[in-house]
């Protein structure tokens, strides 16, 4: 169980990605008070998380009612997770996030700042395509009740992560500025290639029974 969780818990780290997800946050929620912040970073969380954990305990069996195979569904999750791991090593993922992020303050209007945390926050910057395939996927390797409580401990463990990260948001801008933040989402990007690449392998190993 603690290898499905550390797999799950980096998995769902990467993709989730906290530390891209922080500065993002930090220039959305730019002129609103700390309470404001925290208000906003706790229902973005909760939302994120409530919306994986359907998808986690349902996904399997929306796949049935499609009539999808669950390998098929490994292979364009493992694709789309590589495609997302590509724009983090070469910072296109980052710089949509940010066009994201100016287009939403570009419309805002009024006095008061906006409440983002259902968007983009919690959809579909937190729980984006990538993290429902994620999880999905995480789901399908856990047996029985205990795999499945492991892979909702390791969600539960990256969404406090990415909580905190909201809430420590613009302090950590300060402390560590773009360039780290760029280093560290390069690095994340290469590790999510390998685990999209090991989905990917395992997707063509269950359709053609190698």
């Amino acid at each position: 169980m603690l290898d499905l969780f550390l797999s799950a818990f980096i998995t769902l780290f990467v993709v989730i990605d906290p530390p891209g997800c922080a500065p993002i946050y930090a220039g959305l929620t730019h002129g609103a008070s700390p309470a404001q912040q925290r208000s906003m970073a706790i229902r973005a969380t909760l939302i994120a998380g409530l919306i994986l954990v359907v998808f986690a305990l349902f996904g399997e069996d929306l796949l049935g009612a499609l009539h999808i195979e669950l390998d098929s569904f490994r292979l364009a999750g493992g694709l789309m997770l590589f495609l997302i791991a590509l724009d983090m090593v070469f910072e296109r993922r980052t710089q949509r996030r940010e066009q994201r992020a100016e287009k939403v303050i570009a419309e805002h209007e009024g006095p008061e700042v906006e409440d983002v945390s259902v968007f983009p926050m919690a959809m579909p910057m937190l729980a984006g395509p990538g993290a429902i395939a994620s999880v999905m996927l995480l789901e399908s390797t856990a047996q029985g009740l205990e795999g499945t409580l492991t892979v909702l401990a390791a969600l539960a463990a990256v969404l406090v992560l990415t909580l905190l990260a909201l809430i420590a948001a613009s302090p950590l801008m300060k402390l560590f500025g773009a360039r780290v933040e760029a280093v560290i989402t390069r690095l994340l990007g290469v590790l999510l290639a390998a685990l999209a690449a090991q989905y990917v392998i395992d997707g063509l190993k269950g359709s053609f029974g190698v």
